[in-house]
């Protein structure tokens, strides 16, 4: 009995991520290599991004007139300052084994970012060994070598500086992922609203400044020579997806997946269930009815109102609430690539989690969402499952944390000068 009392115990006990984390980072540190050693690289994005890159560090400066082998350039100033980098690093972008190692470094960076951030919300042991074994996670990193990774890196590292309540870090850091790949607006709503009730109006909106002013520094390069190209082409709303690529909505047909009708009714959805969220879950901080909550938030609370709203930012709140509103975003998402995975496959475990699932549950969950995403190409079935977990995920974080939802009691003070 003490044996499995002890063998429970390390799995449920947050205090023993400490030595289980460093542990599971050395043993996917050697399954990188292995990966690289033994897999053939494959050429999706990569020459396209050279051949970008190249054109920009030729003087070009309208992104209307940048394009590589795959089409035009359809990312923010921060992807091309990165693959610049690597254009230099990796000899004009044809050393490519330098390149896998340098996505090596960078996924086993941000994985330890992952687990940093899931010791802060203090989650069980049991879920970290999802975090490494991701086959099209780690093709993402090391063998497609997407702009994705850069993206999801600094998504975590920018959660992570809102756990620690390093607010202006965690903004930049979030404005130059986003700047790296839209995609991220995904996590914007929450990020909002935890810096509204973690810091309150005024320095929010300074926040929401700097994440704007970063952005306009990235792109000002671009903006100079032709304004409206960059942000058409950057943060290009109005792209048409192909049928043919799609991860998750194949199985209702090309006819349907291509419909006007059918892309309002998904952006409808996602804002209904963005909504949902935002009354029920993530403004429960504040304890009020939605009227009340929108007038603590235009105005500066009592210094004692505003310390109890502060103190449930917690890491956990932080942590929940932005993957949350990132997995959202993937399930009313028109069309998912498979590099998408990456702003999936680290968020699961943990909202599985949160969800209440039995662990048997969680595993089945990501078990069968890591299979959907490695059909190649999808399937029906494989899109169904897609659609299913995320579905699955998403109501489970909402069931899984009404008790913690309930309204906070309004300080004595407060109620006097009502």
């Amino acid at each position: 009995m003490d044996l499995i009392n002890r063998g429970i115990d390390i799995a449920t006990n947050p205090k023993h991520t400490r030595w289980i984390s460093p542990l599971l980072l050395a043993t996917d540190a050697a399954l990188c290599a292995l990966v690289i050693w033994k897999i053939p690289y494959t050429e999706i994005d990569w020459k396209a991004y050279m051949e970008q890159v190249e054109l920009y560090l030729n003087g070009e400066r309208d992104y209307l007139k940048i394009r590589g082998g795959t089409g035009p350039l359809v990312y923010p100033a921060a992807h091309v300052y990165i693959y610049s980098a690597l254009y230099h690093l990796t000899n004009y972008g044809q050393n490519i084994l330098l390149a896998q190692s340098l996505f090596a470094i960078l996924y086993l960076l941000a994985l330890a970012l992952v687990m940093a951030c899931y010791r802060m919300a203090k989650a069980p042991p049991y879920i970290f060994p999802l975090l490494v074994l991701s086959k099209r996670l780690h093709s993402i990193f090391l063998l497609r070598l997407f702009n994705d990774c850069w993206a999801v890196a600094a998504l975590f590292l920018a959660i992570y500086a809102y756990q620690k309540r390093q607010w202006t870090i965690g903004s930049i850091v979030y404005a130059l992922g986003l700047g790296t790949k839209m995609s991220l607006l995904l996590a914007l709503p929450a990020i909002g609203l935890i810096l509204f009730q973690g810091i309150f109006t005024k320095r929010a909106l300074n926040q929401a400044q700097i994440m704007l002013n970063v952005q306009l520094a990235l792109a000002m390069p671009f903006i100079g020579t032709n304004p409206w190209g960059y942000l058409s082409r950057a943060f290009e709303f109005s792209r048409q997806f192909l049928f043919k690529w799609t991860v998750n909505w194949r199985f209702i047909g090309e006819e349907t997946f291509l419909s006007k009708k059918f892309s309002t009714a998904l952006l409808l959805a996602h804002v209904v269930v963005l909504l949902i969220f935002i009354s029920t879950r993530w403004t429960k901080p504040l304890g009020y009815s939605a009227s009340r909550a929108v007038q603590v938030l235009l105005r500066t609370p009592p210094l004692i109102e505003e310390a109890a709203i502060s103190s449930q930012i917690t890491p956990d709140f932080i942590l929940t609430t932005i993957l949350t509103a990132n997995a959202i975003g993937m399930l009313f998402a028109r069309s998912l690539h498979y590099q998408f995975y990456s702003l999936i496959a680290w968020a699961t475990p943990f909202l599985a989690w949160k969800a209440g699932y039995h662990p048997v549950l969680q595993y089945a969950l990501w078990a069968a969402q890591e299979w959907a995403w490695n059909v190649y190409p999808s399937t029906d079935i494989s899109s169904k499952i897609v659609v299913g977990a995320l579905a699955v995920t998403v109501n489970g974080v909402w069931w899984g944390t009404r008790e913690k939802a309930q309204k906070r009691s309004v300080p004595s003070e407060e109620r006097k000068g009502q």
